[in-house]
């Protein structure tokens, strides 16, 4: 991907608040979500296919992630 590459309809979660520590997903080209930081909207971006995604969203919907750090 460019570093010109532009990732449009960035979405975050409707529980976030307004503090900005969320992360935020987008399509893209059809095989890949993007994630972000929203605290850093220009900076690392993060790829993944739509079976990785579907595994992270599983593991956080069964709690699998609920005792991180």
């Amino acid at each position: 991907m460019s570093k010109n590459t532009k990732i449009t309809g960035w979405r975050k979660s409707s529980y976030s608040g307004s503090q900005g520590n969320c992360v935020e997903f987008a399509p893209f080209g059809g095989e890949l979500v993007a994630a972000r930081n929203s605290r850093d909207p220009e900076g690392a971006v993060l790829f993944f296919d739509r079976a990785e995604m579907g595994a992270f969203l599983a593991g956080v919907k069964n709690g699998e992630l609920d005792n991180l750090g």
